[in-house]
């Protein structure tokens, strides 16, 4: 989030456009879209997991779900926009756009497979859905600590590299996510 919130000031202050920044420039609605809706939805995600304030609030739960999942599907679907029609940054290669391509349409997937189960009232095939949509939209997040540790011992990472770190982030979510999915 402070990534994002960084490139909304750069965005809305008006900052030097370099080749890093100059995608966003030019078309700035998908990045705004994207971070906006990517900051609610891992903010107000979070509130969904805590079992206690679901049973006390349900009204309050079924009303942030129904936010969740417009504000997941517009970081997932602005995430694929962004991956096809954006020009690549350096040092993301063909495995980064595949990457960022399965796991976008992933997360699209299990937030309409999430919300189509809570119409039909099928709690646990909703959470589990709902459970890895989440997982899948704060991979960003994860991305962070597989990147560091690379960046410290190894340095600046090729583009295969980076693609094994994007994705391992990603994994690493899914996976905690099964776990909890399936320990209940």
């Amino acid at each position: 989030m402070i990534a994002g919130a960084a490139r909304l000031g750069q965005l809305a202050g008006g900052a030097a456009i370099t080749p890093e920044n100059a995608r966003f420039f030019a078309v700035p609605i998908p990045v705004v879209l994207h971070i906006v809706g990517a900051s609610c939805y891992g903010i107000l995600g979070a509130f969904q997991f805590a079992a206690g304030f679901r049973r006390r609030r349900p009204g309050w739960h079924r009303a942030a779900g129904r936010l969740l999942v417009v504000c997941g599907l517009v970081t997932a679907l602005t995430g694929l926009w962004m991956a096809v029609y954006y020009p690549r940054p350096v040092g993301d290669g063909d495995l980064v756009e595949v990457f960022r391509l399965v796991f976008g349409t992933a997360m699209t997937v299990s937030l309409v497979l999430g919300f189509a189960a809570i119409r039909r009232r099928e709690i646990l095939r909703h959470r589990a859905w709902m459970i890895r949509a989440y997982a899948i939209g704060m991979g960003a997040g994860t991305q962070a600590f597989t990147h560091v540790p690379y960046f410290v011992l190894v340095g600046t990472p090729g583009e295969f590299a980076r693609g094994l770190l994007m994705a391992a982030g990603w994994v690493i979510n899914l996976a905690v996510a099964e776990w909890i999915i399936r320990r209940r």
